[in-house]
């Protein structure tokens, strides 16, 4: 298709991921990341390209969420387990991808976009890329673009993060897009029962617990999250406690419950669910809460979603509840 006719530069970004170009990701994210209406019917494009029903099956990367408050020390981590992952922790060296996700201004709508900042990184490492992106309209959650970008991005790198600000929506949203999550906390900060009265609790797959220098301050605060989490019935979640500072301690381990995670974990059966989670959050944001009652409700929509081909990308499942609202 030449590039200058519908979906040509977006179809074309999308087959180069395909064929993990990972010199493709930068223009692709930026495309992803723009409003103009050209651009995204491009962006559509290239979800397309990369798609389940185009791949043959699910993206290979390894999507992970990490999030937890400010302070907790999540850019050391993710600096600590960035140079395990490319000098071969676990699997052998792999290529990563990282999303570090700013909060937007309620007033102008603006970003800092200076998480990148915080990571240390080569920058002349070509199986590297970080990129901020802006939580946009959704404060502490995710954007449109941030779960289109960990999608797309999967079809290429072996290692997606997503790393999110602050303590709330974020925590569901990163849920809702990542194969594996990690909730990051301090020593000391009274985190277990601030967890317990948001329940917070549910949703990781890992909690770690960092700077396990502070000796039994840390080790005290991994024995509460573990007794917690025996309380709510989920043992099966583990606990570690990490020390990201050189000589860093527990960062091969954390890649190791990852890695578990992810190897006992029904890849296809949790992202179907997230694209028809995403697919209903981007309906009711686009059309808003009255055609979601028009289609019968929330379960009626989910319902209707589940009827539709299970390699279908999000816009096309957008598009599918759009053709059989009233």
């Amino acid at each position: 298709m030449p590039a200058g006719s519908a979906g040509g530069v977006g179809a074309a970004l999308g087959a180069r991921l395909r064929a993990r170009d990972l010199s493709a990701a930068p223009a692709a994210l930026n495309l992803l990341e723009s409003t103009a209406a050209p651009d995204r019917e491009q962006a559509a494009a290239l979800l397309r390209e990369v798609s389940p029903a185009v791949l043959g099956r699910e993206a290979p990367g390894h999507v992970i969420g990490v999030t937890g408050p400010p302070g907790a020390g999540k850019s050391t981590l993710l600096s600590a387990l960035l140079h395990a992952w490319r000098n071969g922790a676990g699997a052998g060296a792999r290529t990563v991808a990282m999303l570090a996700v700013d909060p937007s201004s309620r007033r102008s709508g603006g970003s800092l976009l200076g998480d990148r900042a915080r990571i240390d990184f080569d920058p002349g490492d070509a199986g590297v890329l970080i990129r901020s992106t802006a939580a946009g309209e959704r404060l502490g959650g995710l954007a449109w673009a941030t779960r289109a970008a960990a999608d797309a991005l999967a079809a290429a790198f072996d290692v997606v993060v997503i790393e999110t600000v602050g303590v709330g929506q974020a925590e569901t949203d990163v849920a809702d897009v990542a194969d594996s999550v990690a909730v990051v906390v301090q020593p000391g900060g009274g985190d277990v029962l601030q967890f317990l009265k948001a329940g917070i609790m549910e949703i990781p797959d890992v909690l770690v617990v960092t700077k396990a220098d502070l000796g039994e301050l840390a080790a005290r605060t991994a024995r509460e999250l573990s007794a917690a989490l025996r309380s709510l019935g989920s043992s099966a979640t583990q606990v570690l406690a990490v020390s990201s500072l050189p000589p860093a301690h527990g960062v091969d381990e954390l890649v190791a419950a990852l890695d578990e995670h992810r190897a006992g974990l029904d890849v296809a059966q949790r992202r179907r669910s997230a694209r028809r989670s995403a697919a209903l959050t981007e309906f009711a944001l686009e059309h808003g809460e009255r055609a979601v009652r028009a289609l019968g409700g929330r379960q009626a929509a989910r319902e209707l979603l589940a009827q539709e081909d299970p390699g279908m990308d999000v816009p096309a499942l957008v598009a599918a509840l759009a053709r059989r609202s009233p």
